[in-house]
């Protein structure tokens, strides 16, 4: 059973529905276009990460990863010794192995960024010098001048056939726009003054009449600019759970490198001292460098992920926050149904006939631009022949426009005062004027309700006084399969609330129906700000979709805001993530993105530090079972020789990072489950696969080198 939370509503009306219809799983958007390969083992992809992997062999790259960082020094010192002594195989076969080890992390991370490089390269073609008219601060006049010479608040007009110079918000005007080179989609979209669909971005098109845009970002700012540096990965920086690990590891790096040059004392006391080439050799696969290798790969496949459902994340952080997300708050319309909540009927109260419950319902809603005020203009014309009338006619009306706070919208004409909205607010507006609301009225209202739909009350107040005409029914269908969703983040550990500006009935009739776990009725955006912040303060993290710019301050305050593409200016600035497809349901394949990206990490760095463990029972045996015969008995694999496993252990550290690439840019896979599953499912495959991966790896790798002339 679900219950209300709080009994005071966000944009009852407010939600925009998409104008186009949204991807189903995976967007086309950029998915394919510019890409290089789909993994590590295209030719084309090898080819154009190669170089990059060679490059970062530069210490002051390679210092950013303190695992790798120790590794290529000691491929340095190795191939020093190597030199010294040319005539020695072991030392030349330590030196390239290492070295190899160090390009295979390196070429992990290049291939990852290769993706967002292609991806960058096609978001670059969409960048033109366009020439922007500018309008001057009277609005009469027109100059025009280079759209890098455009300034914060400047005024532009478009026309059809114009690219969008900069972006901005449409402050008058209508157009159909083509946004293909941003979202990949090739249905225009309706951009619009006034309501949540007024944003606009720097190089889109427009395809149909005219419209004056506000420029609300500076040259080398706009949308396409943030764009290209997060997806070539200019602007990554670690996340708090890679800085966690690195310090994990760093720390791990410490403690062999302290056991490694000790060990040489204790070596020579033993009458077996070591070289340092095999004390190099010994240090690289005692550190854990699987993990050390892949961690950047690992963060910079989990963005590109999103990035192929045309979702943009701001950072690392807000994909990482994703994955530890523990409450939902999903706006009904348009996530949980289906978004096109229409004026289905007009329902006069006694006294009352239908036609004047229309009439007065189609003045009040003139001043409503929400699609829902537009259904019931619609409505009141196709059903009762009222001829649309327009806000010019009146010249002696004063309209009442809605907004999320008043949840209301009339006009004020003739001496008669009409107002339509939730149900709430005009029964308040009813009182305040000494009037009342009839049993009738609130009867209708409840049926409408618990029907699962939507009222809207009608009130008009003339010389008879205040009074509710009639009620106006909504109806919105919750979208199939939604319940199954829901469960699946039920087993997952999070919490849905349902977010809705419908009166307690109707959110409570459809929330049962969907399946959430609670839900927010009558919500105001302060309403939803408070909910965030209650939820934060018990310790959970919560993500929110949202497109007005009403949702701007719960979209900053949430840890996962989505803001929506067709949004406005404000609501893309304060979310840490972008839907270019604007699908407020993808916001549930971002939170399991999130998790996979966390749980991938997890696996490989067990699998990382289970596999030093098998390790060390190669190499020890071998470097001091000579003076201590009972070391022997760990020689499980029975390796052919001291050098041989040793040489063995450094080849499998190698090409183990190149078998785990593939799984590092995928993902490990992932099904909806518990966390307390999840960790055995886990810690079975990868804590058990990396330890005996090794003893088999080694041992193959063995057998072989045994087979080589003079060296087994």
């Amino acid at each position: 059973m679900t219950t209300n939370l709080k009994s005071e509503e966000p944009r009852s009306m407010s939600t925009a529905t998409p104008t186009r219809a949204p991807h189903n799983d995976v967007p086309t958007g950029h998915k394919d276009q510019g890409k290089v390969g789909g993994g590590l083992f295209d030719p084309k992809q090898l080819l154009k990460s190669f170089p990059d992997a060679i490059r970062k062999l530069d210490p002051r790259v390679m210092v950013k990863s303190p695992v790798m960082f120790v590794v290529e020094i000691g491929s340095v010192l190795t191939t020093i010794l190597a030199v010294k002594d040319p005539g020695d195989w072991f030392g030349w076969a330590i030196a390239g192995w290492l070295w190899l080890t160090t390009v295979f992390a390196n070429l992990a991370e290049a291939v990852a960024e290769g993706r967002g490089k292609a991806q960058a390269d096609t978001l670059r073609k969409a960048k033109t010098d366009t020439v922007a008219r500018r309008l001057s601060t009277d609005g009469r006049t027109e100059e025009r001048v280079p759209g890098t010479d455009l300034k914060i608040g400047d005024l532009v007009v478009c026309e059809a056939g114009d690219v969008i110079p900069g972006d901005g918000d449409v402050v008058e005007g209508v157009a159909s726009v083509d946004e293909s080179a941003i979202t990949g989609e090739s249905a225009p979209v309706i951009r619009e003054s006034g309501g949540d669909r007024s944003a606009v971005t720097g190089g889109t098109k427009v395809l149909s009449d005219r419209v004056v845009i506000k420029i609300t970002t500076k040259p080398g700012e706009t949308f396409i600019d943030r764009m290209i540096n997060l997806v070539e990965g200019a602007a990554r920086q670690k996340t708090p759970n890679e800085v966690a690990l690195n310090i994990l590891l760093a720390s791990l790096t410490i403690v062999f490198l302290l056991a490694v040059v000790t060990l040489q004392p204790f070596a020579k006391y033993a009458g077996a001292e070591q070289s340092m080439i095999v004390l190099a050799a010994l240090l690289v696969c005692l550190i854990p460098t699987t993990i050390g290798a892949l961690l950047s790969a690992i963060g910079i496949a989990g963005m590109d992920r999103l990035v192929q459902r045309n979702v943009l994340a701001m950072s690392g952080r807000a994909v990482e926050a994703a994955g530890d997300v523990s409450t939902l708050l999903l706006d009904k319309t348009g996530t949980i149904t289906l978004g096109n909540r229409q004026a289905s009927e007009f329902v006069p109260v006694r006294g009352t006939t239908e036609a004047e419950v229309a009439d007065a319902a189609q003045l009040s809603s003139l001043a409503d631009e929400t699609p829902e005020g537009r259904s019931i203009v619609v409505l009141a014309k196709e059903k009762y022949g009222l001829r649309e009338r327009h806000q010019g006619e009146l010249t002696d009306a004063e309209w009442i426009a809605f907004t999320a706070q008043t949840r209301m919208s009339g006009v004020d004409v003739d001496g008669r005062k009409i107002r339509k909205g939730a149900a709430g607010s005009v029964v308040a507006w009813v009182k305040e004027r000494g009037g009342s609301v009839s049993e009738d009225a609130q009867a209708l209202t409840d049926r409408i309700s618990q029907a699962g739909g939507t009222p809207l009350l009608v009130a008009l107040e003339d010389a008879e006084g205040a009074r509710v005409l009639g009620v106006i029914h909504l109806k919105d269908v919750v979208k199939e399969g939604m319940r199954e969703r829901f469960e699946e983040l039920r087993r997952m550990g999070i919490k849905t609330v349902m977010i809705t500006g419908d009166n307690p009935l109707t959110a409570k009739a459809i929330a049962e129906e969907a399946g959430v776990d609670d839900f927010l009725a009558e919500a105001t955006p302060e309403d939803k700000m408070a909910l965030i912040k209650r939820e934060q303060a018990g310790g959970k993290l919560v993500a929110m979709t949202g497109d007005g710019t009403n949702d701007a301050p719960a979209l900053a305050q949430a840890d996962v805001g989505v803001a929506m593409n067709t949004g406005t200016s404000a609501a893309k600035e304060a979310g840490n993530m972008v839907d270019l497809d604007s699908n407020p349901t993808k916001l549930i394949e971002i939170v399991e993105i999130g998790k996979q990206l966390l749980i991938t990490r997890g696996a490989l760095t067990t699998f990382s530090i289970a596999n030093d463990v098998a390790k060390y029972f190669a190499i020890i045996p071998a470097m001091f079972a000579v003076v201590y015969p009972g070391l022997d008995k760990l020689n499980i694999m029975d390796l052919s020789s001291p050098k041989s496993a040793i040489l063995s252990a450094v080849i499998f550290n190698a090409l183990i990072i190149i078998a785990l690439v593939p799984l590092a840019l995928k993902g490990v896979q992932y099904k909806p489950t518990s966390a307390d599953r999840m960790l055995r499912r886990n810690l079975g495959i990868y804590g058990l696969g990396g330890l005996i991966a090794p003893f088999i790896g080694i041992k193959l790798i063995d057998l072989i080198i045994s087979l080589i002339p003079g060296i087994g």
